[in-house]
C-alpha cells in the first residue's frame, strides 16, 4: 500500500525520487516574469513574445507580472526578495541595471549580487538625429559648430541621468564641446520638440524616428553600433569620426541570486533556442533589435562591463545621486 501510494505521490509531482536533481524536475509549475514597466515596452514585448515560446518547449507557462515603477527599480525589488527556486525571474535592461545604481542614493538591490544572469535576450542602438535646418549633416560638422559655438547646440533627453542624457555626455566628453541640455519627460515630447525645430539635436532609439528620417522630417548623421546596420548601410557611426564611441541598450532574463545553476543553464539554452526560431526573428527585426543568443556568464560580464562603464561617466560629468 505504501508503494502503491508513493508511486501516486511522484506522478503528481508532490515528491522527487532520490537522485533526481532540481532541473529534472523542473518546471513543475508555470513561471512567473516580472516585467518591471508598464505593458508595451520593449521588456514586454519581449518577454511575452519570447515567454510564449519557451513555455510550449517546458509544458508549463510563463505568466507576465507587470510591476511598473521608479524607473524599474520596485520590479527588480520585488525580484531580488523571491525565492531563487527559478520559478521568478524578471527582464532586466540597462537602465534599471547598470544606470541607476549610480544615479540613485539608496537602491533597495545591489545589481552585481542579488541577481543571477540567465539570458541577453537582445540589444538595440541609438541614432544622432537632427532637424534638417541645422547648419550641419555629418557628425564632423555638428562637433566643429558645437566647438565654434559654446553652448549653443541644443541636445534633448528624456531626463538628467538617463541612458540618454549619458549617452550624449559620452559623445561630449569625447569629441570634447559643449552643449545645452534640454531635458523633456519622454520620447514623445522630445520628438515633437525636434521636429519644430526648438531643439537642434538627439540621440535617441533609431526605430522610435526612423519614420520621420524615411520622410525626411528628421535627418540621421550616425548611429551608435560599433559598425554599421546591415539594414542600413549608407548611415555612418558615431565610431568612425570618434573611434571607439559606441552606445546601445540591451535586454535580458535575470533571477534572484542562488537560483540553481542547473535551472539557469536550462532557461539560457531553451530562450536562446526560441530566439532562433524564424517567426521570432522577422519580429525582432522589424523592432529594430539585434538578437542575442549568449552564455549566461556572457551575460553577467555584459552587466559588469557596462555598470563600470556608466559609473565613470556618471564621475566625469559631476552627476550627484539623487
Amino acid at each position: 500500500m505504501h508503494r502503491v501510494f508513493l508511486f501516486v505521490l511522484l506522478l503528481a509531482g508532490v515528491v522527487a525520487p532520490s537522485g533526481v536533481t532540481p532541473a529534472q524536475s523542473y518546471p513543475a509549475k508555470p513561471i512567473r516574469v516580472i516585467v518591471p514597466a508598464q505593458a508595451g515596452g520593449t521588456c514586454d514585448t519581449l518577454t511575452r513574445l519570447i515567454g510564449q515560446k519557451v513555455a510550449e518547449r517546458l509544458g508549463q507557462g510563463m505568466i507576465v507580472d507587470n510591476r511598473p515603477g521608479a524607473g524599474g527599480i520596485l520590479g527588480l525589488e520585488i525580484t531580488a526578495k523571491l525565492p531563487p527556486d527559478g520559478y521568478n525571474i524578471a527582464c532586466g535592461q540597462g537602465g534599471n541595471l547598470v544606470i541607476v545604481p549610480h544615479t540613485f542614493k539608496k537602491l533597495p538591490y545591489d545589481p552585481l549580487k542579488d541577481f543571477a544572469p540567465v539570458a541577453l535576450l537582445a540589444t538595440n542602438y541609438l541614432a544622432l538625429v537632427i532637424h534638417p535646418s541645422a547648419p550641419f549633416k555629418s557628425v564632423k560638422e555638428l562637433i566643429a559648430y558645437a566647438k565654434a559655438n559654446p553652448g549653443k547646440l541644443s541636445f534633448a533627453s528624456n531626463g538628467e541621468g538617463a541612458f540618454i542624457h549619458l549617452t550624449t555626455e559620452q559623445f561630449r566628453t569625447q569629441a570634447g564641446f559643449t552643449y545645452l541640455h534640454v531635458p523633456y519627460k519622454g520620447i514623445a515630447q522630445y520628438t515633437t520638440e525636434l521636429l519644430g525645430g526648438r531643439v537642434d539635436a538627439v540621440i535617441t532609439a533609431f526605430t522610435a524616428v526612423y519614420p520621420y528620417v524615411r520622410s525626411g522630417k528628421l535627418r540621421v548623421l550616425a548611429i551608435t553600433k560599433p559598425t554599421r546596420a546591415a539594414n542600413y548601410p549608407d548611415i555612418p557611426t558615431m565610431a568612425e569620426t570618434l573611434p571607439g564611441l559606441s552606445a546601445g541598450g540591451w535586454f535580458g532574463f535575470i533571477a534572484p541570486a542562488a537560483t540553481p545553476g542547473e535551472i539557469v543553464s536550462l532557461l539560457n539554452r531553451e530562450i536562446n533556442r526560441a530566439m532562433g526560431l524564424p517567426d521570432v526573428r522577422e519580429k525582432m527585426i522589424a523592432y529594430g533589435l539585434d538578437i542575442a543568443t549568449e552564455s549566461p556568464e556572457f551575460f553577467g560580464e555584459t552587466i559588469r562591463t557596462d555598470y563600470v562603464k556608466y559609473g565613470r561617466i556618471v564621475r566625469e560629468i559631476g552627476l550627484k545621486p539623487q
